[in-house]
């Protein structure tokens, strides 16, 4: 499946795939990431940036930049959306999204994140998809948090899932199915999301297999 076709697999987890329930079965988290319109405050052009580490005894860490690119959609609503995600060999292309109100970033953030299950597992890309789906509407943890943003403290909310706990089929990937997601969102924050990370945890969780996380830097007006 091409990058573009999964992306738009991973849309549907905030539109068509959520409008087939009642408008009262949707998760806290589910409205909280995929149905809360983050870009409310943005005024395009503007770039929000975020950076990106993976770390981990698993594979060789970086640490790279993401942007998310913001502009005028076509009727000048914001916005349309394009980003720039990691660098190199490690650059995932990304189309872009003609009208976002969701912060997209959580989206190419859970693109990226399939396409390594499924290099590390062997295992489909729409199986992944539909676990992390599952999970974030039936198990998601929330909490209240205070974060560091700008040097000061702000409030802010977590969810949390662990979409391969009681897979059936973890036999498969065993060493990855102690997965945890880590959604951090505050309003405080241009763009909504703070951060979003992934763990793995070894037999010495002080020594994890693999920490992937994207946290944010800011955001830069554009003229």
């Amino acid at each position: 499946m091409s990058l573009p076709t999964r992306l738009a697999a991973l849309l549907l987890l905030a539109s068509a795939a959520l409008a087939v329930r009642a408008a009262d079965d949707f998760s806290s988290a589910e409205r909280a990431l995929f149905m809360t319109n983050h870009l409310a405050a943005m005024k395009p052009p503007t770039t929000l940036r975020y950076g990106f580490r993976k770390s981990g005894s698993l594979e060789s860490g970086y640490a790279e930049p993401v942007s998310v690119n913001l502009k005028p959609a076509a009727d000048g609503s914001c916005c349309a959306v394009s980003a720039d995600f990691l660098e190199g060999e490690h650059r995932v292309n990304l189309p872009e999204i003609e009208a976002a109100t969701g912060n997209p970033v959580i989206l190419y953030f859970l693109e990226r994140d399939v396409r390594e299950m499924k290099r590390l597992t062997k295992g489909q890309s729409t199986y992944f998809q539909k676990r992390i789906r599952m999970a974030i509407y039936q198990g998601a943890k929330e909490m209240s948090a205070t974060v560091l943003y700008g040097g000061k403290p702000v409030a802010a909310r977590q969810f949390i899932v662990a979409p391969y706990v009681d897979d059936p089929l973890k036999a498969r990937f065993e060493n990855l199915s102690g997965k945890t997601y880590e959604f951090t969102l505050s309003d405080a924050v241009p763009g909504g999301v703070y951060s979003i990370r992934t763990r793995v945890d070894g037999p010495n969780p002080a020594q994890p297999l693999l920490v992937e996380e994207l946290l944010i830097d800011g955001a830069h007006r554009n003229p």
